[in-house]
């Protein structure tokens, strides 16, 4: 049984539908909009752009040309920045948006059920779309239907029938390919996968034997040769290995084909699933969940189309929900809480999510022993991407009750789009839609986001006219190279740079010196990404030392033995000027227990002679012995 700290999937989501100084730090150089090494790829802006916003989730989008085709479970819509039950007009399970301004279309069809997917066709004049629906409008459409682009009309000689959800489509050449739940197609038998005529809807010759399950994704080779299918399926013409939640199908008769990685990557029954299967020339990107047994991958992998072979898997803990490549980087969209075994994040506790994760598209390094414990198998020595510094933030929904946010990613040349549940982006409101761009289109308006007190110094100061000035990197949603600034009385005295991002902002340190002893100096830093976006954070302030002095003469203590050896631990007070502020050494009272000399009194009856005798009548001065009970005065020392 998989571990407790996973989160389950009730709802199977469908396939993804794509239009085709010191350095400390975070590991290798991280991709973000300008990337410090020019062998690093770009990823888009984290600058969440006004779109158009629905009030349930998204579970596909298609772009064709400068129009965005959504479809989900919604039943209004409304524009970016209103708040929800404001301005909003009837959109039913399926409506379309500007792709350069995110403002919404007329595009109205009315769906009466769930949309799950939808593909283009490859001219891009109609748009085909599958789910739960029976009616479009008024009029009837089992599960599937079609729409022209240039006016938004339901076509009326596309019409072919599933007695089950549709939940994944793809299109080539002339032939439209569906997956789902279905068990019958046109009236006839067809266990979870059929094909259909694009112009006409006439049922096709590519099928396979599914008797269990459900194919929630398919991709199309770009040859049109075969056709990938993914789900919870344990079985594929009766085959297992592979077949067991992927197989690779001949696209004119569904004859299962060679597909290495489904030898590895095995996920279906109740606790797994393929969730998204994308495509480009270079391979098919795919991602999955993982609840428990019969389950064991959650995040993404892409395969060759020559014969399935393993390019690279991300090991990252977390389902992964849809998965997008666009020139040198794959976007996807998870609730992933662990990547430390692909060199990236690691568990926290409480735990933390990130949603959004980009990577290089070729593999760059692989995949060490898992360390976080549970069930998660070992794909140690495999394969991986480099993760890269692409974090917007974008948090949970409600609406399906599973606490997730974004399910779906889509993207083109220019633009990158999550769809969910979701209802706040990068701190603003915005929900189920949202546009990114690449920075050349983007306002660059992303930048460090630590302020004031929480990106305050400490200061010490370890010798005399020092200040040691250190503080936590800052971080930045799509810029993982800052640039630092010391400011000492508001004036800047250092700079320099350092690799963070929100999961790694490691301490930085400085020592000013030649500072006045005395002195009270205050200290601020400000930070910068490369497109002009600064922060200053709070001001401390701290006196420099000097040479430290004794402020005190010690007390005079007096020992209880007559005579003390000296302590071989103590080092001999070295030689130092008088100190002004020190007081004199007192003057030492005489004992009176010591009995003064008497004085000597010349006897005027002895005369002088050439050589003294000593007159025996007089008593000689004792000779004074000093009392041991008298200490010495103290010699000035140093503070």
């Amino acid at each position: 049984m998989a571990p407790s700290f996973r989160s389950p999937v009730v709802t199977i989501i469908a396939a993804a539908v794509v239009a085709t100084a010191i350095v400390f730090g975070a590991g290798a150089a991280q991709a973000d909009t300008a990337p410090p090494s020019a062998s690093t790829p770009k990823t888009v802006s984290a600058d969440a752009l006004p779109t158009a916003q629905i009030n349930g989730v998204v579970w596909t989008q298609v772009i064709v040309g400068n129009t965005v085709y959504v479809g989900g479970e919604f039943t209004r819509a409304r524009p970016a920045g209103a708040s929800a039950g404001t301005s909003e007009v009837t959109r039913n399970n399926l409506m379309a948006y500007n792709l350069s301004t995110g403002v919404m279309t007329a595009f109205n069809p009315s769906l009466n059920g769930a949309v799950r997917a939808i593909t283009a066709s490859p001219d891009g004049l109609r748009i085909y779309v599958g789910g739960a629906f029976t009616k479009v409008g008024a009029v009837a459409r089992s599960r599937l239907a079609a729409f022209a682009t240039d006016t938004g009309a339901l076509l009326s000689d596309w019409k072919p029938t599933a007695n089950g959800t549709v939940r994944a489509l793809g299109a080539s050449g002339s032939t439209v390919f569906a997956g789902g739940s279905f068990t019958s197609a046109n009236s006839q038998s067809r266990q979870r996968i059929a094909s259909f005529i694009g112009s006409t809807g006439t049922l096709g010759a590519w099928k396979g034997k599914i008797p269990d399950g459900a194919v929630q994704a398919l991709t199309v080779s770009p040859s049109g040769d075969r056709v990938v299918i993914g789900g919870s399926f344990t079985s594929y013409n009766g085959a297992t290995t592979p077949g067991y939640g992927m197989a690779a199908t001949n696209s004119t008769s569904g004859a299962g084909m060679t597909w290495n990685i489904g030898k590895l990557i095995k996920n279906a029954g109740p606790n797994g699933a393929i969730l998204s299967l994308t495509s480009d020339a270079d391979g098919v990107y795919g991602t999955g969940y993982d609840f428990g047994s019969g389950a064991m991958f959650e995040g993404t992998f892409r395969a060759s189309w020559t014969n399935g072979n393993t390019v690279w898997i991300e090991d990252c803990h977390g389902d992964t929900y849809s998965a997008v490549p666009v020139g040198d980087v794959v976007y996807t969209t998870a609730h992933a809480h662990f990547c430390g075994n692909i060199g990236g994040f690691k568990e926290t506790v409480p735990r933390s999510y990130h949603r959004t994760l980009t990577f290089t598209k070729v593999a760059t390094g692989t995949i060490t022993r898992n360390v976080t414990g549970g069930s998660y198998f070992n794909f140690a020595g495999k394969p991986r991407p480099t993760l890269l510094a692409f974090y917007p933030d974008i948090n949970t929904g409600t609406f399906t009750g599973q606490g997730q946010g974004p399910w779906n990613v889509a993207a083109n040349s220019q633009y990158l789009l999550y769809g969910g549940e979701f209802t706040i982006v990068n701190n603003k409101r915005q929900q189920g839609l949202v546009r990114f761009a690449v920075s050349s289109i983007a306002p660059d308006k992303e930048g460090p986001k630590a302020t004031g007190a929480s990106f305050k110094p400490t200061l010490t100061t370890p010798s005399a006219g020092t200040v040691t000035v250190r503080w936590t990197s800052n971080y930045d949603r799509d810029n993982e190279l800052l640039r630092y600034e010391v400011l000492r009385n508001g004036v800047v005295v250092h700079t320099q740079t350092g690799l963070s991002v929100d999961w790694s902002r490691p301490a930085i340190s400085w020592t000013d010196t030649g500072r006045t002893p005395g002195t009270t100096y205050s200290y601020q830093i400000r930070v910068s990404d490369p497109f002009g976006n600064t922060v200053t954070g709070d001001a401390a302030t701290k006196r420099a030392l000097g040479v430290t002095t004794l402020k005190e003469t010690p007390g005079v203590t007096v020992p209880t033995e007559p005579n003390l050896a000296p302590d071989v631990n103590l080092l001999p007070a070295p030689e130092v000027a008088p100190d002004a502020n020190v007081a004199p050494a007192p003057e030492v009272a005489p004992d009176a227990n010591v009995v003064p000399a008497p004085e000597v009194v010349p006897d005027a009856n002895v005369v002088p002679a050439p050589e003294i005798v000593p007159d025996l009548d007089v008593v000689p001065v004792p000779e004074v012995v000093p009392d041991v009970n008298v200490e010495p005065a103290p010699k000035a020392g140093r503070e």
